[in-house]
């Protein structure tokens, strides 16, 4: 592929044009907690980057298609803020070529903003380059959760805005300090693939409270923390799962 970043671009937009008119309508029944919106949702995507000869694994539909490329796709990405009309959603894309991550993106459907990476090209907010905060004290910095935490660190704030592929991007562009999971949530690899690449190209780092692999395209469960320096994840990480 030329441009590994075309079809996702394409797809992305198509899919915001075909939820709005499922958004508000509720759980579609097929599945729990799969909205109408996610089934329309996932049926563009796998059309678009079927249409691309990408090998699809999608939170909604599990594996379709063959390729050398596998795109790891969560058609929206904070499924209930979309139906339920809070504006922070998003469609995640990453690409892997074998067991390798090479190009994300990520699109705030809510606004349009798009982040996007290449692996070696760095990271990109609308075109401009982005990179994290660089924050290295638990004392200045802003997090963000998946679940809500039972214990402080010392952190100055905390949010939780449910969705976890804009949270880790609002890392690599320096609004956030950290993202990480908490009270023992997890986040499946269409959670989080597409922005730990924009992640790294930015210059943060990432791990698993487990020690898990992180770059997994299958259904597995993971404990990661995605941190603007390395020496915010270690301390993160060292303290354990809040």
């Amino acid at each position: 592929m030329t441009d590994l970043l075309d079809p996702l671009r394409q797809c992305a937009l198509e899919i915001r044009d075909a939820v709005q008119s499922h958004r508000g309508r509720g759980f579609s029944g097929l599945r729990d907690t799969q909205y109408h919106l996610d089934v329309a949702a996932d049926e563009v995507a796998r059309r678009v980057l079927g249409g691309a000869g990408l090998r699809v694994v999608s939170e909604e539909s599990g594996v379709t298609g063959s390729g050398e490329y596998t795109v790891v796709v969560d058609p929206i990405d904070g499924s209930t803020n979309c139906d339920r009309g809070v504006p922070f959603f998003a469609t995640s894309l990453a690409v892997l070529r074998g067991d390798e991550l090479v190009a994300g993106l990520v699109m705030n459907q809510a606004t349009g903003t798009r982040f996007e990476a290449e692996k070696g090209s760095g990271a990109f907010r609308d075109a401009a380059a982005i990179a994290t905060s660089g924050q290295r004290e638990i004392s200045a910095s802003i997090m963000s959760f998946s679940g809500l935490p039972e214990r402080n660190l010392g952190w100055s704030q905390c949010r939780a805005m449910g969705a976890a592929s804009l949270e880790v991007c609002l890392v690599a562009d320096g609004s956030l300090d950290a993202y990480a999971v908490a009270q023992h949530s997890t986040l499946n690899p269409w959670d989080y693939l597409a922005g730990l690449l924009v992640l790294r190209e930015a210059g943060g780092v990432a791990g698993d409270y487990r020690d898990e692999e992180l770059e997994v395209s299958e259904m597995t469960p993971r404990h990661p923390v995605f941190c603007a320096s390395a020496e915010l994840l270690a301390l993160l990480l060292g303290a354990g799962e809040v």
